[in-house]
């Protein structure tokens, strides 16, 4: 199998970035054990735009930020992504095989499939085609690819349900980050 695609909290090498500022933490309490990391995006080299249901999305700009949760032993990393006014763009889910830290900086080991939560409360399957091209091409086993599955179908019952609390959890470690960031 190839070796799969890391995303660090840190976007090491995102050459989009011009300057920017970075902080993280581990938190263990009830609600998570894992990693967070902020990005603060001070200036970008020009804006990344995303389609999606026929709009467009600016989801990283000069001031923008994004709060990524490394949730400890889960098969998935939950980007928070905050406009320059600190408003929520979107919640970005990637599906991954397992979170890791590398010289102290947490990143993922990327399954393709991915989860986009508008706002509005809209949600949007990524990257399917992805994923079974992974599979074709044998860049993913079978194993990885029910896993990649398995996870999103969970994910979207409990999203569906109210239930996926990393969602409701970004704000407040944002604000600690942000304490973190600043100080």
């Amino acid at each position: 199998m190839d070796v799969l695609k890391r995303k660090y909290g840190n976007r090491q090498g995102w050459k989009r970035i011009i300057d920017s500022r970075y902080a993280q933490s581990f938190l263990k309490n009830d609600e998570f054990k894992g990693f967070i990391t902020l990005l603060h995006t001070v200036k970008v080299a020009h804006p990344l735009m995303v389609r999606y249901a026929g709009h467009s999305f600016c989801i990283a700009d000069d001031g923008y930020m994004w709060l990524h949760q490394f949730p400890e032993g889960k098969n998935h990393c939950v980007t928070t992504m905050y406009n320059e006014k600190g408003e929520i763009v979107q919640w970005y889910i990637d599906i991954c095989v397992k979170n890791h830290l590398e010289d102290e900086v947490p990143w993922m080991e990327d399954l393709y499939l991915d989860l986009v939560i508008l706002p509005t409360g809209e949600i949007i399957e990524k990257d399917v085609d992805e994923l079974e091209e992974a599979l074709s091409l044998g860049k993913v086993d079978r194993k990885l690819y029910d896993l990649a599955w398995k996870e999103q179908r969970e994910i979207l019952h409990l999203i569906k349900a109210g239930e996926f609390q990393l969602l409701e959890a970004a704000s407040a470690h944002k604000e600690l980050l942000i304490k973190k960031l600043f100080s």
